[in-house]
């Protein structure tokens, strides 16, 4: 099983859910610093990890053999979470929460030095990686990404083409008009949300800020936006076009009954026609029509459906950062595998993500958008802290998956309202915000 990655800024952290969640002590002054000699770094660490399907087919095992060839002293345990943003949130109540995790989203970016352990100033860090910014607290980094990925709609190109499609749609009428045609021309699902896990309804939709206005700010100008569900905002032509796809009957018959893991194998075997998902999904859905026994190469990427000047925009993103918790015993051994598991495990190539590191090219399975100059949009990160004050202010949760929830059930009639209203009240709730918390 693969839970899902936070995908980056969409993880848009908010301020802990659980009241208090105080397991930190005071904020950490002592840098867990890389490690100059491997043969002098020792102790047993514990990693926390979302990829459950990794631990359990033994390869984190097979990465901790390779990193010993480096580090033989240091001793790596896992533990697969599956219910992690949950399950992690309860236990940073405690000083028990690993010695390396992966940061939760709910943990609010300016509460980053109460849980964690520096690992070097920001300025210095940037040179090297990507997405530092999205762990920057007064000039230090806490976090450091496993892999970025970009945001797109997976498809399953032998359906489409079917369906007559074979150009990627430029608007949202454009995009619609093809889920009507999958429909009729095909027996596959046009589009099919994952309602149930609920995450496929939060970070991929908000990761797609940024791809519509092909603007590197338009998350941060959340802070002080009062209105962003008002027509040619970003949120208001992604979520209308979420609650336009339910509301025209172009995804599963219930979305109460849908499993992420079964639809890989049934976007693999045509049952499905496309998903939005960020681009580390492409090689898990490639495997899976291995699997399937169909074409792996069925398996395309294409960007939002809207242009900026004539060009597709889609936004880079960081995935989970990786962290040391601030009360390890072994912050060096943990900041070791920190930094071989970034820069020496081949994780991202593995994943057809993209590195972290900026001198590494990017993955082939961006290769649809490098044919087609798509451009990437790496957002800033520099009101991340304002836009969580904000959004834990307004209740609203565009880290969490309620609310779009609540656009699908209007969308098909199993709550009562309109899409107009239910912008309305968004708009209420966040412009209130602002002006209390921005």
């Amino acid at each position: 099983m693969r839970t899902k990655p936070l995908g980056g800024a969409l993880s848009a952290a908010l301020l802990l859910a659980v009241a208090g969640c105080g397991g930190g002590g005071t904020p950490s002054t002592e840098t867990a610093t890389a490690p100059g000699d491997p043969a002098g770094v020792s102790g047993d660490i514990t990693v926390l990890t979302h990829r459950t399907d990794l631990v359990q087919d033994g390869t984190m095992k097979k990465y901790a053999a390779e990193f010993n060839r480096t580090y033989p002293k240091v001793k790596v345990k896992f533990e697969g979470i599956t219910d992690y943003e949950g399950e992690v949130k309860i236990r940073m109540n405690t000083e028990n929460y690993g010695d390396v995790l992966m940061i939760p989203g709910v943990i609010a970016q300016n509460d980053y030095p109460t849980f964690f352990a520096p690992l070097g100033e920001t300025a210095e860090l940037a040179k090297k990686y990507r997405f530092t910014g999205k762990t920057d607290v007064d000039g230090k980094t806490y976090g450091i990404a496993s892999f970025g990925t970009v945001n797109g709609f997976v498809h399953n190109k032998a359906v489409w083409e079917k369906a007559g499609i074979t150009d990627w749609p430029t608007t949202p009428g454009e995009f619609l008009a093809s889920l009507e045609a999958i429909k009729d021309r095909t027996g596959a699902v046009p589009y099919y949300t994952n309602f149930k896990d609920g995450w496929p309804l939060s970070s991929p939709w908000s990761n797609s800020v940024g791809s519509v206005s092909c603007d590197t700010k338009a998350n941060d100008e959340l802070a002080d936006t009062e209105e962003p569900w008002t027509e040619g905002g970003d949120l208001y032509v992604i979520d209308k076009l979420l609650h336009d796809i339910v509301a025209d009957g172009l995804t599963e018959k219930d979305p109460t009954t849908t499993n992420w893991e079964n639809s890989k194998g049934m976007i693999a075997r045509g049952e499905i026609g496309t998903m939005l998902l960020g681009s580390w999904a492409i090689t898990q859905l490639r495997d899976a029509a291995e699997q399937a026994g169909t074409d792996p190469d069925d398996i395309g990427f294409m960007p939002f459906p809207a242009q900026k000047d004539g060009k597709f925009c889609a936004t880079l993103l960081s995935d989970y950062q990786q962290a040391v918790n601030i009360h390890s015993d072994h912050k060096s051994a943990a900041r070791a595998w920190i930094d071989w598991f970034t820069e020496e495990s081949g994780y991202a190539e593995t994943e057809g993500a993209v590195s972290v590191l900026k001198e590494d090219p990017m993955p082939e399975t961006l290769r649809p958008y490098l044919d087609n100059d798509v451009e990437f949009i790496e957002r800033s990160e520099a009101r991340t802290g304002e836009v969580n004050a904000v959004d834990n202010a307004s209740e609203i949760g565009l880290a969490k998956p309620d609310y779009r929830k609540k656009l699908v059930d209007i969308a098909r009639g199993a709550q009562d309202g309109d899409l107009e209203g239910y912008f309305a009240e968004l708009n209420k709730r966040w412009s209130e915000a602002v002006r209390t918390a921005g």
